[in-house]
């Protein structure tokens, strides 16, 4: 039997900390768990498989936003998380009444727990019996998984495969290719559907499941858990049917010799393979060798499902490029054809700017390419991009803030001087160029040093800077006065001033590096 949240909060260790539920109570009769969590981290969703009750003492919810407790309760709903409660008392007297709204049109049970009660005794109380349960669902998982291959193996069609999985779990399950067309479906009666829509709508029991061939995303599997059946049993069986629809999707229509050699060619550039490999693999994927191409560095908690996408962005023909994502990481592939590669490539970033993705997403930009043979060197230098992103200053907050895209032509003087100078010669250069800057801002707690970059960078426009340091201009010309009779005088016009812009960029990763080289 399902352990179901319902059943765990009249159990004597959350019965202690005095439970009443604030949101969602509706469906707290009917929600299944999975697990039971404990933290106080906010960004903990992508973490999270679904089915969680997950306890909170409040610690990061006293100094959160209402907008970011809002975006907290609506990821852990995106997960799937069964429920979240909430401890009150001297730290967080009350559950926000934004988090209880939220929570609410969610549909996400919140919690509040009343007293104060040992979260690792709950959480030992309560998961020895969910894995006792779990035991059970992967030895059913397992027969079920079996039963499908045995299936495969006598030649069923992709419909009388997904009938076992139907069957073993008693859910609707749907197979539908990456563009969203259905391949197959079956229901827990042994009926075969039509391809098509599902008939079950989307809810708390719905699980999906990315089905991949040879490492590209090619169908999602999709469970509709119906009544009472166990949703725990269901999502476990899922993820064990992605072997054997795999091997059937292979059969049926196995991925084309271009998005095979697509991924194979984004491998070889990311381990560093030899450049013979580089040239073998790019015209299988319809890339030249001699193309002037972009790599683009994607970092998401949905990277696989930003591929698409992301895909579509760099070539809307979908002749070129390549592609290859894991759990962490989409790389990406573009070919620029125009006459102006720089226009083309800065449509890229723009686009990259506009995409709809999940919060904690930050993604860059490589140089140019002038053949294939350099595309590993763009690929480094979107990575090396992506490590000197915290060390931007506000010139440059925008194009760092989450979800955005960092363009590596804009961080081309950080990019060069931790290549090229380690870090004993870049301190003596900046040293010898701000000293007085820093130390004064050292001893004063002042901000000249960031000022003295953000106008470097403007292009000495000091109405800009004032906009962008949020300052009044009289009190940006007297940053700037200060700066110059530290520095030896005005810079502009004399052959001083590239130096200095140099020294600024380069005290912003001083500043956020202390003692580590990127060389």
């Amino acid at each position: 039997m399902p352990v179901r949240l319902e059943d765990v909060l009249r159990h004597s260790t959350v019965r202690a900390a005095d439970p009443v539920v604030r949101a969602a109570a509706g469906v707290v009769p009917q929600t299944q768990l999975r697990w039971i969590h404990s933290s106080e981290v906010l960004d903990i969703a992508s973490l999270l498989g679904g089915g969680e009750l997950l306890l909170t003492g409040g610690q990061a919810l006293v100094s959160a936003s209402d907008e970011r407790r809002t975006v907290y309760i609506r990821d852990l709903a995106e997960r799937g998380v069964a429920a979240l409660a909430v401890e009150t008392g001297s730290v967080l007297p009350s559950i926000p009444s934004s988090m209880i709204l939220a929570a609410e049109e969610a549909g996400l049970p919140l919690i509040e727990l009343r007293k104060v009660v040992p979260f690792v005794g709950v959480m030992e109380a309560i998961n020895s019996q969910l894995v006792s349960e779990s035991a059970a669902h992967l030895q059913q998982a397992d027969q079920a998984s079996h039963a499908m291959a045995v299936e495969l193996a006598h030649g069923g069609s992709l419909d009388r495969i997904l009938a076992v999985l139907a069957a073993a779990t008693r859910s609707e399950v749907v197979l539908t290719s990456t563009a969203g067309a259905a391949l197959a479906s079956a229901e827990p009666n042994g009926h075969l559907n039509e391809p098509g829509p599902a008939s079950s709508g989307e809810d708390g029991n719905t699980i999906h499941v990315e089905v991949p061939v040879r490492g590209i995303p090619s169908a999602r599997l999709t469970v509709y858990v119906r009544g009472d059946a166990d949703v725990n049993l269901a999502r476990i069986a899922a993820n064990r049917s992605v072997d054997i629809l795999a091997l059937a999707l292979l059969q049926r229509m196995p991925p084309g010799l271009k998005e095979m050699a697509g991924a194979a060619l984004i491998r070889a550039m990311d381990s560093g393979k030899q450049n013979w490999r580089l040239q073998e693999l790019a015209p299988a994927a319809g890339i030249a060798v001699t193309a002037q191409v972009v790599a683009v560095v994607v970092r998401s908690p949905a990277s696989k499902q930003l591929r698409k996408d992301v895909e579509r962005l760099l070539d809307p023909g979908g002749q070129h490029g390549a592609s290859y994502a894991d759990n962490a990481e989409l790389l990406a592939l573009g070919v620029l054809r125009s006459g102006n590669v720089q226009d083309e490539r800065q449509k890229i970033v723009d686009g990259l700017q506009s995409l709809e993705v999940p919060e904690g997403t930050v993604s860059a930009v490589g140089p140019v390419a002038p053949g294939i043979a350099s595309a590993p060197w763009s690929l480094s230098e979107a990575r090396l991009t992506l490590e000197l992103a915290s060390d931007v200053g506000p010139s440059r907050s925008a194009a760092t803030a989450p979800g955005r895209v960092l363009d590596a032509q804009a961080f081309a003087v950080e990019r060069l001087a931790v290549q090229v100078m380690d870090e004993a010669r870049r301190r003596d250069f900046v040293n010898q160029q701000l000293a007085a800057v820093l130390e004064h801002d050292a001893q004063r707690h002042s901000q000249l040093a960031v000022t003295l970059r953000v106008w470097l960078d403007s292009g000495c426009n000091t109405a800009q800077t004032a906009r962008e340091l949020h300052v009044e201009r009289q009190s940006m010309h007297q940053r700037l006065q200060r700066i110059f009779s530290l520095c030896g005088g005005d810079p502009r016009g004399t052959g001083r001033l590239p130096a200095l812009h140099l020294a600024a960029r380069m005290a912003a990763l001083q500043a956020t590096r202390p003692g580590r080289s990127l060389t």
